[in-house]
């Protein structure tokens, strides 16, 4: 390694999907010198008419995120859909639940948004810095945070400095593993299949969800009057759906959905995978810290996963630049474990009240069932208790970082 290429920097982000791209943002914008290492670069193009496979419901402070980094003009113009109410209903009983924006004095509940059109934008704008260094493509090798600075060496050869390198690739990540930290968590033996199709009527801008025994059906509405959806059922029926042809597809489709669009006039390529919770044991080592999924992972039923790995960035942006302003050492465990201790417990939280949903809604139990529609009838019932939890969750409540807020 000695005789390898040299690069110093502050920070060393590994990983620029949604989440590290954000975070790369976020410190070049409090004035850090940021390095990236990628594999290989976000799609930079496609069809007008296509839809990503992959979507999320970016909240409020989500959104605020993405504004204040400059992302969200950009995103604007490829494409994002804001929905102003959300439907949720049992299918096993007469449970149900509707979120209005109106109600609340808003304007949208938040926005579906391809996850390409989130990265790209992201890209691009990480790519207006100065002050950051792109390595792509390319990816770490060998991680040494023993002694000294932690360092890296990448496939290329180069050897990268930092007083802070950061994990942010993702559910499976290579430098988790390097650090030696542990993860836990368990398959929900359930498989999504997530798709565009285009239902017989207009979705109203609402997000609908109906939880079956099976898991959850999730219609997430589109500007261009398709829906994305995410279907989560037993791997076998998964593997039975994707089988089918078209046809075959969307009336079975249209019946698990109760016909609530109409019938299904057309589905796009569909794709499918693997649910599980994950938790890593421990966000932080000297010098080292996880962010999005690679610290992380959660079913996607209330579509929380990006949303929490954003304030993990934003978190992180605001006690690093703390740090700095107080001429503390930026890779010091007392440093770091600030971060872990804002952001493990609120996570750890929501994998576990998600954990919740799912095993409450995906059974057909009869004495869970009496409880689960009672429950929803009557929070429906109490519009006080519904306006705090969608408040709480669009991010617009709570104590939130510096770049989740909103900036004149």
């Amino acid at each position: 390694m000695s005789s390898a290429p040299v690069s110093d920097a502050d920070i060393l982000v590994v990983g620029s999907g949604m989440v590290g791209a954000a975070l790369v943002c976020g410190l070049a914008e409090c004035g850090f010198r940021v390095a990236v290492v990628e594999r290989r670069e976000p799609q930079l193009g496609w069809p007008e008419d296509s839809v990503d496979l992959r979507v999320s419901a970016l909240s409020r402070a989500s959104r605020r995120i993405l504004e204040n980094l400059g992302a969200w003009e950009r995103m604007a113009k490829l494409r994002v859909s804001p929905y102003t109410g959300m439907e949720v209903w049992d299918a096993v009983g007469s449970g149900r639940i509707h979120f209005d924006a109106g109600e609340l004095g808003e304007p949208d509940l938040g926005h579906i948004v391809e996850n390409r059109v989130t990265q790209l934008a992201l890209w691009e704008r990480l790519g207006e810095y100065s002050t950051v260094q792109k390595f792509c493509p390319d990816h770490v090798v060998r991680l040494t945070i023993d002694e000294g600075r932690p360092s890296v060496e990448l496939a290329s050869g180069i050897r990268l400095n930092a007083d802070v390198i950061v994990a942010a690739e993702g559910a499976n990540s290579p430098l988790r593993e390097m650090a030696g930290i542990t993860s836990h968590g368990w398959s929900y033996d359930q498989h999504a299949i997530t798709a565009t199709v285009w239902p017989q009527l207009h979705h109203g801008h609402i997000a609908r969800q109906r939880f079956m025994p099976t898991g959850p059906l999730a219609f997430l509405p589109i500007d261009n009057g398709s829906c994305s959806i995410v279907w989560s059922t037993s791997p076998t029926e998964a593997n039975r759906l994707m089988a089918l042809n078209e046809q075959e597809f969307c009336k079975e489709l249209g019946v698990a959905s109760e016909f609530v669009l109409g019938r299904i006039k057309r589905v796009g390529p569909r794709g499918e995978f693997p649910l599980a919770l994950r938790y890593a044991d421990r966000y932080v080592l000297p010098g080292l810290a996880l962010v999005g999924d690679a610290a992380h992972g959660i079913h996607p039923l209330a579509g929380q996963g990006v949303n929490m790995g954003l304030l993990d960035a934003a978190d992180l942006c605001d006690i690093l630049s703390r740090a700095k302003n107080k001429g503390r050492p930026l890779g010091d465990i007392a440093t770091l474990r600030q971060y872990e201790r804002a952001r493990k417990g609120e996570n750890l939280a929501v994998l576990g009240l998600m954990d919740l949903f799912k095993r409450l809604f995906s059974n057909d139990n009869l004495p869970l069932t009496l409880v689960r529609n009672g429950g929803l009838n009557l929070v429906n019932a109490i519009g006080p208790l519904k306006g705090i939890l969608a408040r709480r969750a669009m991010g617009v409540t709570g104590d939130l970082p510096s770049l989740a807020k909103y900036r004149p």
